[in-house]
C-alpha cells in the first residue's frame, strides 16, 4: 500500500503530461518515507464525461485519492497528506495559473480485514524485502 488514485476531466490531457504527474506523485510517496517502496502505485483515469460548477466545457479537474493499510499515525499522515498535496499543486501551477482548474486530495485508510492483498513484486526490486 498505497494505492494513488487520479480521477481527472478529460480536457486536462491539452494541459499538462498526465504521465509525468503520476511520476510525480510516486515520488513524493517515496520522499514521504512511510510508504513501502514495493506498495506505491499511481494510476490515472480519464473522466469522458464531465459537467462542472456553471456547466462551462472549459473547466477542469485533477482528484487524488490515497488509500493505504491502517497503522500509520495521524500525524505521519497528516505530513504525507501536506508533502504530496504540495508536490501536486507545484506540478499543476502553470495549469491553476491559465486555466479553470481544481485540484483536490484525500487520504483515507482501508480495514486490513476487508482487504486481502497478495504480491511477488517485491521478488523483482532490488533490495527491497519487506
Amino acid at each position: 500500500m498505497p494505492h494513488f488514485h487520479i480521477d481527472y476531466s478529460a480536457n486536462l490531457e491539452e494541459r499538462m503530461d498526465i504521465a509525468a504527474f503520476c511520476e510525480c506523485i510516486r515520488m513524493a510517496a517515496i520522499e514521504t518515507g512511510i510508504f513501502p517502496l514495493a506498495g506505491i502505485r499511481v494510476r490515472a483515469i480519464r473522466a469522458n464525461h464531465v459537467v462542472m460548477a456553471d456547466g462551462n466545457p472549459d473547466h477542469a479537474y485533477l482528484d487524488l485519492s490515497i488509500r493505504l493499510r491502517a497503522g500509520r499515525t495521524v500525524q505521519a499522515k497528516t505530513e504525507a497528506t501536506a508533502h504530496i498535496f504540495a508536490a501536486a499543486e507545484a506540478f499543476c501551477a502553470d495549469v491553476q495559473a491559465t486555466s479553470s482548474f481544481m485540484l483536490s486530495l484525500e487520504m483515507r485508510d482501508i480495514d486490513p480485514a476487508l482487504s486481502p492483498k497478495t504480491s511477488s513484486i517485491r521478488q523483482y526490486i532490488p533490495g527491497e524485502t519487506t
